[in-house]
């Protein structure tokens, strides 16, 4: 076997079939290849003399964690030939995609499994999976009704989409987990242009955005992540699609993971549903690539000394909150717990409590004074990736 990167103009014969084979309907058509949309990704293949056994995708993004917007390395497109899988393929080159991306100075990485225990021996912790929100729109026109300034646009996806972006943009700057793509791997949005995109204004400013599709009369108004900077802003956009009622029969939406979307308007008839299975799962995975590049990120109150069993984040290392941000060392003193690489990544992403880490056994054993230490450095916080990829 052997491992090397694949260029964007061989992509359509050397990756690109096994994705679709591994991803879509076959035989058939797959999904369109533009490479102009492909320049910033990083693709490994594996070959068997010319033939092309597994790949990889690399993503240069970027991840609000805990405050601080990191360099991200997102994995994607992971696919093997059907008669190559459980060879040992794939895990050599996810292996190599986060090693380069450790000595090209990225601090985290995330994914979308398919299947949580087979990212999992690569470090990776599962994230929240927001609920998808389905709503009758009868129910949302109360909000018309309310005095809120303010005014929501309607504009195919393409003419909305630099607004679009720069509120993701904004909103990553203050939400934790909030991921983005780079410009140019993310513009075949806008160039494919088949959504249509609502943008909450007030005063001028865009404060909320949905992108969404309608499925037919009487079908559904089917949208993506919910961008609103404050309920003013969200009950602009719920209030936009209430204008809808005699056209769909639902809406679909996906908020925070931590919204109470029972809570936003009396009598809402409103129904969140999370759905995960250990071969059909969409809730996020990730993983801290590297523990000095956390330096700076938002933290609570305390110290501690961890001795981290991970191939990548290996070491002893003294965490301290230094004003309200994590200060990093390497230590040489006694460390008063030892963690897996998942059990570090779920305290920095704020995803388990320290006293779930033993029995995930992402810790051997966690003293309660040191659990208690750990709770105070990392509260708990619930991350958003929003980005597909």
């Amino acid at each position: 076997m052997i491992i090397r990167s694949v260029s964007p103009e061989e992509r359509p014969a050397v990756s690109l079939p096994l994705q679709q084979y591994a991803f879509t309907a076959s035989p058939g058509p797959g999904f369109p290849f533009d490479p102009r949309y492909h320049h910033e990704n990083a693709v490994l293949a594996a070959f068997d003399g010319e033939r092309a056994l597994a790949c990889a995708t690399r993503i240069p993004m970027t991840q609000n964690v805990r405050g601080r917007v990191l360099a991200m390395a997102g994995v994607a497109g992971v696919a093997a030939a059907p008669d190559a899988r459980r060879g040992g393929h794939v895990r050599a080159l996810v292996d190599r995609h986060l090693a380069d991306a450790v000595a090209e100075g990225f601090a985290v990485s995330a994914l979308y499994p398919f299947r949580t225990s087979f990212y999992e021996r690569f470090g990776y912790v599962s994230l929240p999976e927001p609920a998808r929100v389905t709503i009758d729109p009868a129910s949302l026109t109360p909000l018309l009704r309310a005095d809120l300034p303010g005014e929501v646009t309607w504009h195919p996806v393409a003419d909305a989409y630099d607004d679009v972006r720069d509120l993701h943009t904004r909103l990553q700057r203050t939400t934790h987990g909030v991921a983005m793509r780079p410009a140019g791997n993310a513009a075949w949005v806008r160039e494919a242009n088949e959504s249509w995109a609502a943008v909450a204004r007030v005063a001028g400013e865009v404060v909320g955005a949905l992108v969404y599709k309608i499925t037919g009369h009487h079908g559904e108004l089917a949208g993506g992540p919910l961008l609103a900077v404050d309920p003013h802003a969200r009950a602009l956009l719920l209030g936009f699609a209430a204008r809808h009622v005699d056209q769909i029969d639902t809406v679909t939406l996906t908020p925070h993971p931590a919204d109470r979307p029972e809570l936003w308007s009396t009598d809402i008839a409103v129904t969140a549903a999370v759905r995960s299975t250990p071969t059909d799962v969409f809730a996020p995975m990730a993983r801290v690539l590297s523990v000095p590049g956390l330096a700076g990120i938002d933290v609570g109150t305390g110290e501690v000394t961890v001795a981290v069993d991970d191939p990548l984040t290996g070491g002893t290392w003294r965490l301290r909150s230094d004003g309200g941000t994590l200060a990093v060392a390497a230590s040489d003193a006694e460390p008063e717990a030892v963690l897996t690489g998942h059990g570090l990544s779920a305290l920095v992403y704020g995803v388990l409590d320290p006293a779930e880490l033993p029995v995930r056994r992402f810790a051997p054993t966690l003293p309660a004074p040191v659990a208690d230490r750990l709770r105070a450095l990392f509260p708990p916080v619930t991350p958003w990736l929003v980005e597909p990829f």
